[in-house]
């Protein structure tokens, strides 16, 4: 059994990359999650694509000790990586190896050695950037006579993280814009009669908000109190955004207890069961 305790065990991980390191670090991160107070302390080496560049990475590994992941293509390079690493009596990870294995099995397929190939200037990197653009451009309320024009519009009142998850749902390529719902301002006639997009209503609950509301004042030096966090008025903000979504039939989202990874993911859903009218919990 392994004993609990309150304090965090820090560790060093250097990571890697022939490439941007994007990929390497979201999964060493999502690895590191799993484990109960443990701190990565990260290093990382991207771009790394001469035996220069790594003798420099294997020089810092070596003055801190730790786990070194990596997903280098170059066979040169990955051998000089881990005979290093080895040499240091560090353990070496290549982080794509066990699904590059696997799907070239199933597939049948060579593999291919160009480095980066992911971030090629290809349609699919083009199409994300023009919804990053159109997310920018139809952000609370904007361009709202081209909302036709969008994949997914979110609506909810101040604060329900709306502008953030269009941009991480614009970097998947989503056309996605946002329309704040603000007391006593009606809606307008061009959202509720939206067929081409899928309308999503974000939600939360009344305390997590008014929180998050406060943190936002707080970070703006502002203190006075307003509606704008009266716990009444905060309530009544909530149900009447609710009554909208119930009336249009729109799909709903609570994020009270969501990361924006999250929201936009049940977004994502959404957009591919295409379902008219659903409630997804927190």
């Amino acid at each position: 059994m392994i004993p609990s305790s309150r304090y965090a065990t820090y560790f060093h991980v250097h990571l890697v990359s022939d490439s941007t390191g994007e990929t390497l670090n979201a999964m060493a991160r999502a690895v590191c999650a799993r484990f109960e107070n443990v701190l990565p302390i990260e290093h990382y080496y991207a771009l790394v694509r001469s035996p220069r560049q790594l003798e420099r990475a294997l020089a810092d590994i070596e003055e801190a000790p730790g786990v070194v992941m990596h997903t280098i293509v170059d066979d040169t390079l990955r051998t000089a990586l881990e005979e290093g690493c080895r040499r240091l009596d560090m353990p070496c990870i290549a982080a794509l190896d066990p699904l590059v294995s696997a799907l070239s099995r199933y597939l049948g397929a060579a593999l291919t050695r160009r480095v980066g190939a992911q971030h090629a200037l290809d349609t699919d990197y083009f199409n994300r950037m023009d919804a990053l653009n159109y997310a920018i451009g139809h952000d609370d309320g904007q361009g709202g006579q081209e909302l036709d024009q969008a994949d997914v519009v979110l609506v909810g009142v101040s604060r329900t993280s709306k502008t953030p998850t269009c941009i991480y749902l614009a970097h998947r390529g989503i056309r996605a814009a946002n329309f704040p719902l603000v007391p006593g301002r009606p809606v307008p006639e061009a959202l509720t009669r939206l067929s081409s997009a899928l309308v999503v209503g974000l939600t939360v609950s009344p305390d997590r908000l008014i929180q998050i509301r406060r943190n936002r004042l707080l970070s703006l030096k502002e203190s006075r109190d307003t509606a704008y966090t009266d716990i009444e008025a905060v309530r009544e903000e909530v149900v009447q955004a609710r009554r909208l979504y119930e009336r249009q039939g729109w799909p709903v989202i609570d994020v009270t207890r969501r990361s924006v990874e999250e929201t936009a993911a049940a977004v994502l859903n959404l957009l591919q069961s295409n379902r008219p009218a659903a409630e997804v919990s927190p």
